[in-house]
């Protein structure tokens, strides 16, 4: 190729990004061979066409890719590509959330602060109520709270909540022995989710806090470690005192309503309920068989609000307690009432 169509390393290096520095070593590893050295100077000399190449390895680099991937990945199709840069950034996420759990841990034992007895609690009771109630979280960066599941002690009860502000969902357990204190926190959701596998595998967990965590004490097991959030929780309390009293109720089949709401196309939902049942959308010729008591409603929800709601009620019926179009709708199991969702309708929805 002629020179004149040739570029010298600083000039390739300044429209590439890459330093020289960077190209030689990139040549030396095989990854970007300059188009030609010369025999006697040495100098190296790159074309136009290697940019796109240049461009990328620079890109994958910045993210932190091993240059066995980089080189992988700039030698891939379309759809390997996708797959490779997938799962680095799953394994770099992956050994952050490792690195940060391990930091707390640190922090935790460096501090030398003894836990305090709280209480205890049937691990794989606490398991799946820690899975339920964790999906009326969000990641919000504005309120990190919204992340996390609020756990309020009392002796002879255990109640975790969660809400992402469109829906509130609270589980109230049990405790495998009174507990020791009243107390209250909220604990980092993505540290529970983290523990939940070894909390199911054990039979009793113990509950200590500390000022800024709480240790999930594990028999037989590795004890778990996770965060509190330093951030108000919203005043759920206050939010549920203040309900209106329902003015129908429904109890219908979860399997049904579940199976309506995942035929259903659009992205919000209509609940129409009159005396015949409950129809699911824009099918009120075939309504879902349902026992009603109140006049008839016709509610709409986001479906990624109701479907979450309804999905992790206990047993095979679910309650609904509703108070008008624009009010706050009450989901819980028609046999068993510990796990509560309260979810937010929307003004607007699907035509009837």
């Amino acid at each position: 190729m002629p020179h004149s169509e040739l570029m010298p390393i600083g000039a390739f290096a300044r429209r590439s990004g890459l330093t020289s520095s960077a190209l030689r070593f990139y040549a030396d590893c095989g990854l970007l061979s300059p188009a030609e050295v010369d025999p006697d100077s040495g100098y190296r000399y790159y074309s136009a066409g290697q940019l796109p190449r240049a461009t990328g390895l620079r890109r994958l680099r910045e993210i932190a890719m091993p240059l066995a991937t980089v080189e992988a990945v700039l030698g891939a199709g379309p759809d390997d590509v996708s797959r490779l840069i997938d799962e680095h950034v799953g394994k770099v996420l992956g050994e952050a959330e490792a690195v940060r759990r391990q930091a707390a841990l640190i922090k935790s034992s460096l501090a030398a602060v003894p836990g305090l007895p709280v209480t205890a609690l049937k691990g794989p009771v606490l398991a799946g109520a820690i899975e339920q109630v964790l999906t009326a979280t969000a990641r919000d960066g504005g309120m990190p709270v919204l992340g996390g599941l609020r756990w309020e002690v009392a002796p002879e009860a255990v109640t975790l909540t969660a809400t992402d502000r469109y829906r509130l969902s609270s589980r109230t357990l049990v405790p495998a022995e009174p507990a020791a204190m009243t107390w209250a926190a909220t604990v980092d959701g993505d540290d529970l989710r983290a523990a939940v596998g070894e909390i199911r595998r054990c039979a009793r967990v113990g509950v200590e806090a500390t000022p800024h965590g709480i240790w999930l004490r594990l028999a037989s097991r590795a004890d778990q470690h996770c965060r509190l959030l330093a951030e108000e929780f919203p005043d759920h309390r206050l939010m549920l005192a203040s309900l209106p009293e329902a003015i129908t109720r429904v109890t219908v089949a979860k399997d049904a309503l579940l199976g309506a709401l995942e035929e259903h196309p659009g992205e919000r939902v209509a609940l129409s309920v009159t005396e015949h049942g409950m129809s699911v959308g824009t099918h009120p010729a075939s309504p879902l068989p349902a026992s009603v008591t109140g006049p008839a409603l016709r509610v709409c929800f986001e479906l990624i609000t109701l479907y979450p709601a309804v999905s992790t009620a206990i047993g095979p019926d679910v309650l609904l307690d509703l108070r008008g179009p624009d009010q706050p709708v009450t989901i819980r199991s028609a046999d068993r009432g510990d796990l509560t969702t309260v979810a937010m309708p929307v003004k607007h929805g699907p035509p009837a």
